[in-house]
């Protein structure tokens, strides 16, 4: 006999037993409830310590800080032409509180584009500074002479920075460091000339320059906060200096911000289709972990209180070597006390790792809720996937001390809402349509504060895909 007639033969024999699609007609299944991919670990929301706000906004008052300009410069670019914002001008300490728009404008026209390779020297230590240099793309290193006579690195400079802003208020400025490229630059180039030329015929650049050059110098302690004058090591009757501590007249004030959806369900789906699972709680609990997931999202990039916009200037530093490794977060966990935290994308976390076994070291790991976490210095580092991958392949870690009694960072929320299900999490029912649908609103309340600016650090712009 033949192979096809071997088949022929089996589908042509007769059933002898009931068959399984029959079957199940007449079982009953063992079902999962609905899965969601969208869920995270969301350590973020369980690590940060959470405030009770009243009124739905928190203010934090500071003791008066002297803005000395240390924000960072906009660009616009077109084709392989780079041109600055008229207005980002405003963040040279210089030009703060200048604002004819008219001049900055013709300031910002001004600025000469240059190109830098790798290795090229921008500005030489103790010759003159006679220009300021807008960093539009690339990285720059600061070289400082070290304590035993050899090149140091003082720190390195990345897209939107800027250096040599002193030559537009002291003619005899000099450059204290260094200035040279790590990276292919391109770089927006004021001379002091220029300003001076502008300065001539608009009255009120001159009149601004001036008054920044007379301004006496503000007595600060290294955080630019307003000095408490004290005593100390004194002896018999000398006069005790007299102080007070100033407040900051405008404190910030962040707002809860809200995340929302209406959640619908059709009636008949909510009446009939309940066993083994209510239809109701099952789609309300996965539109709750999708607001969850947003807040977090939204603690991390919103522009006005996410983290990653919140970092003051001078708590961003750059990787020494693009990759995240040991020397940078060392640096990182040295700009504050206390830090109790990184989050950083699982990516980065995988690249440091690389670096960590290309040294030869092997990280510590705690155990947390079930979880083993990887520390470095004992500081455990959070995975977030919320923290955004670059195009090309660079993302960020960030630092954190945490908790009000710290003065660190905290989260925001309001409890005791109507309809809660979870602290600051309500879900409200809103009736039932012509068309026989419920409809439920859902919504959380949230934001975060810094309450000094020391509590939060970001290294930035760390490469995450190179391999070696």
């Amino acid at each position: 006999m033949s192979v096809g007639e071997e088949v022929r033969t089996e589908q042509t024999r007769p059933q002898q037993s009931l068959g399984t699609a029959a079957a199940r007609n007449l079982a009953t299944t063992t079902k999962s409830v609905p899965q969601m991919q969208e869920i995270s670990s969301r350590w973020l929301l369980r690590t940060l310590p959470w405030v009770d706000v009243q009124g739905g906004t928190y203010r934090v008052n500071r003791r008066l800080t002297f803005a000395v300009g240390d924000g960072r410069v906009t660009f616009v670019k077109t084709g392989d032409r780079v041109e600055v914002i008229p207005a980002e001008l405003g963040e040279l300490p210089a030009l703060r509180s200048y604002e004819d728009e008219e001049v900055l404008s013709e300031l910002a026209q001004r600025c000469e584009q240059r190109e830098f390779g790798p290795g090229e020297v921008i500005a030489s230590f103790g010759s003159q500074a006679d220009a300021v240099y807008l960093l539009a793309h690339g990285k720059v290193e600061k070289i400082g002479t070290g304590p035993y006579g050899d090149d140091a690195v003082l720190g390195v400079l990345a897209d939107g920075a800027y250096f040599g802003d002193q030559a537009l208020l002291d003619g005899d400025a000099i450059w204290e460091y260094t200035a040279r490229t790590v990276t292919a630059c391109t770089v927006l180039v004021l001379p002091r000339q220029e300003v001076e030329q502008i300065a001539e015929r608009a009255d009120s650049l001159r009149e601004h320059l001036l008054q920044r050059r007379s301004i006496p110098q503000q007595r600060t302690n290294k955080h630019g906060e307003k000095a408490i004058d004290l005593a100390a090591g004194h002896s018999g009757e000398p006069d005790i200096p007299h102080t007070f501590v100033d407040y900051e007249a405008k404190p910030r004030e962040y707002e809860l911000s809200v995340a929302q959806t209406v959640l619908r369900i059709h009636s008949r789906v909510a009446d009939l289709y309940n066993q083994p699972m209510n239809q109701t709680e099952q789609q309300i609990r996965l539109t709750v972990e999708a607001l969850k997931e947003r807040q977090e999202h939204e603690l991390v990039n919103n522009r006005e209180f996410g983290l990653l916009h919140n970092c003051e200037y001078d708590q961003r530093i750059q990787p020494h070597d693009g990759v995240p490794g040991p020397d940078d977060m060392d640096e990182l966990l040295s700009r504050r006390r206390g830090t109790k935290l990184f989050l950083a994308h699982p990516r980065a976390i995988a690249a440091f790792g690389r670096e960590l076994n290309r040294r030869g070291l092997v990280p510590e790991t705690i155990d947390i809720a079930g979880n083993r976490i990887p520390t470095w210095r004992g500081v455990p580092i959070y995975p977030c996937n919320k923290i955004p991958v670059t195009e090309s392949r660079t993302s960020s870690i960030i630092a954190m001390r945490t908790g009000e009694q710290d003065q660190g960072v905290i989260g925001l929320r309001a409890t005791g809402i109507p309809d809660e299900i979870e602290p600051s999490l309500s879900v409200r029912f809103m009736g039932i349509n012509e068309q026989a649908i419920i409809k439920y609103l859902v919504t959380t309340y949230y934001s975060a504060a810094v309450l000094v600016p020391d509590a939060l650090g970001v290294l930035e712009n760390v490469e995450i895909g190179r391999w070696r």
